[in-house]
């Protein structure tokens, strides 16, 4: 059922929280004796959706006890970050300002046009310039371009952004021995695995671009809030060949998927994760009587850059 989020100034009535977990039925499952459930963070918004909302909940809440009007952060052309945020900064009367890595396209694409319908100031910058988006250098120099503004990191990987996904176990009522996550930055991951209590709960992190340094940034991060004795580890299989890469393999995957349970996939993010959860079983990966819950973290508006894949107008439900 949808519930009501009540923030000091901010009143948003369309979110479906807690999302519902789904069971999965298969032959496969059957056979290998695994109980698998979604996580259906897909369904909390149709733009605010999946992890993006959790990790802009308390980004939002900080600005607005701030007095910040403006908020300012990062990402590619097809940022499911940067599409969120713009309908959040519309929604909730903000300013908002997007850093874009690449130079400007002579037509936008239709995430980009989308954030600019809403508002969104798009500011397009070179690659060799963007990979400077941390150092205080080029922070200072938005700064006295843009003047105030309230500073979100690249996918919402700050405090405010692991405090909102850490909230996604509360609303877990059952328990599981795996739990599954799409890994880009690590923000949702490092959350929960910081962030949780149950001790035979395992955690397995499907790594969907080439970054063998995720490990060594994951440990920082969780160990920040806490030295953490919960078991995780990460998967680097099932990347495609790099961030955003696709083959006409998961394309079928994604479309049977969505025939056989009516969950919609995309190929960035939970595609490679389911895909990579059911090549697992079927190769005895895990325990006969596991029960796995994978968490679907959105970003089907990243459909749209598929025409290869989705040349119909596809409902993106």
């Amino acid at each position: 059922m949808c519930g009501s989020t009540q923030l000091p100034g901010i009143n948003f009535t369309d979110l479906q929280l807690p999302s519902p977990v789904t069971q999965l039925q298969a032959t496969l499952l059957d056979e290998k004796d695994i109980q698998l459930f979604i996580k259906r963070d897909e369904l909390i918004h149709p733009v605010l959706q999946g992890n993006k909302w959790r990790k802009l909940k308390y980004n939002l809440l900080e600005a607005n006890t701030k007095k910040h009007k403006t908020l300012l952060s990062f990402g590619g052309p097809y940022s499911n970050h940067l599409h969120a945020l713009a309908f959040a900064g519309k929604q909730f009367n903000f300013k908002t300002i997007g850093i874009i890595r690449g130079e400007r396209p002579a037509t936008l694409n239709p995430c980009l046009q989308d954030m600019k319908n809403w508002g969104m100031l798009l500011e397009h910058i070179k690659r060799i310039d963007y990979k400077q988006k941390t150092s205080p250098e080029f922070i200072h120099n938005l700064q006295n371009k843009f003047s105030d503004f309230h500073l979100i990191p690249e996918g919402g990987n700050n405090p405010a952004g692991i405090k909102g996904c850490a909230e996604l176990l509360d609303e877990l009522n059952e328990d599981y021995d795996l739990i599954c996550s799409e890994v880009g930055s690590g923000t949702m991951l490092s959350s929960i695995i910081a962030h949780n209590k149950k001790p035979n709960t395992h955690f397995l992190g499907f790594v969907v671009m080439k970054n063998k340094q995720l490990e060594h940034d994951m440990y920082n991060s969780i160990n920040t809030y806490k030295k953490n004795s919960t078991e995780w580890s990460l998967n680097h299989d099932y990347h495609f060949g790099g961030f955003a890469k696709a083959n006409t393999e998961l394309q079928q995957f994604i479309l049977n998927f969505k025939t056989q349970h009516n969950i919609q996939l995309e190929p960035v993010y939970s595609g490679k994760m389911l895909y990579g959860i059911f090549d697992l079983i079927r190769k005895d990966y895990f325990k006969p009587g596991s029960r796995i819950l994978a968490i679907h973290g959105g970003g089907l508006q990243g459909l749209r850059g598929y025409p290869e894949f989705y040349s119909t107008n596809q409902q993106i439900s």
